[in-house]
């Protein structure tokens, strides 16, 4: 064999090795599970009602909601505040969209962490409404619980409540600048309790919002997005995960970087027509943890994405 064909035959190796490489990435992840109906959503999080139905809720206007009977067809179910949230406007300037419910059920009530800001901005402020029902128009203001400042090293938005295995109550919250921080809650009002403040995830100032912790055998699973959303099919947003003994951390990735420093393993990025999927949220279900999260499609609408969750042998979750 010639050096010449050798060369060229070396070449077509490496170019055919190098294309191959994103398309075996994009198909080691699976697409959404089928969803039918109204799934535009962004920034979605869900729970499963006692009656065995499922409400949705989502940014948009008042904190915008959806029901399904099967966890396949969603309908619009009005917003959480249909006659306006005025509370919210010195943060929102002026605007009636509010971001990132985190919706739970605890002691026979709905619980919805919401926040309100304007985007790029840190002067912002995380509320908690209650309601009986999870229905439109049924939600009571219960307060401010934590609100951030130009001036602060932190971004309070995208909360996330956690109850740990001793029922103290914890919400993670935060978006860029110095990253993700951990607070105490008082169970009995679900606002916040002391001063204290952990930082529990960063990436120096970069890309790094959406938490969600949750908590799985031995250890507390903490979810974040990585990159950017909010850029129709041009969003990077992808799915990272960590984990700790214990709910305040210290949390590490799957090669033992701390998520303080940058760690997270990732778990959901985009491929083919699914776009940025993120700021995901887990649901336990009678089938096993559920993905819930958002996408772009290839117009860039925002899309539900459900899917469910798995566990290797070693304890970490990957989409399947």
């Amino acid at each position: 064999m010639s050096a010449a064909r050798s060369r060229f035959i070396a070449v077509v190796l490496f170019a055919t090795t190098v294309l191959a490489t994103p398309a075996a990435a994009a198909a080691a992840y699976p697409d959404p599970g089928r969803v039918t109906g109204d799934i535009g959503v962004h920034d979605p999080s869900a729970v499963k009602r006692p009656d065995g139905r499922y409400l949705v809720a989502h940014t948009g206007d008042g904190i915008a909601l959806k029901t399904s009977t099967d966890r396949i067809a969603f309908s619009g179910a009005g917003s959480a505040f249909p006659g306006g949230a005025p509370w919210t406007t010195a943060y929102t300037g002026g605007g009636r969209s509010l971001w990132a419910p985190d919706l739970s059920y605890h002691n026979g009530q709905y619980y919805l962490y919401y926040a309100a800001s304007t985007f790029g901005s840190n002067h912002s402020a995380i509320f908690l409404a209650t309601s009986p029902s999870g229905n439109s128009g049924s939600w009571t203001n219960r307060g401010l619980v934590v609100e951030s400042r130009s001036s602060d090293n932190f971004n309070a938005i995208d909360p996330n409540l956690v109850v740990d295995e001793a029922g103290r109550w914890w919400l993670d919250f935060g978006s860029f600048w110095s990253g993700i921080k951990l607070i105490q809650l008082n169970p009995a009002t679900g606002l916040r309790q002391g001063s204290s403040m952990t930082a529990i995830a960063g990436r120096g100032g970069g890309a790094i919002e959406a938490p969600f912790i949750v908590k799985r055998g031995q250890y507390y699973y903490q979810y974040v997005s990585f990159d950017l959303c909010c850029r129709g099919a041009a969003s990077t947003y992808r799915v990272m995960v960590g984990r700790s003994t214990s709910v305040t951390g210290p949390y590490a990735d799957r090669n033992g970087v701390p998520m303080t420093s940058g760690g997270g393993t990732e778990i959901l990025a985009g491929h083919g027509s699914i776009h940025g999927p993120g700021h995901e949220a887990v649901l336990a279900d009678n089938d096993g943890d559920l993905l819930v999260y958002h996408y772009y499609a290839d117009n860039g609408a925002s899309r539900l994405g459900i899917n469910r969750l798995a566990y290797d042998s070693a304890g970490w979750p990957q989409v399947v």
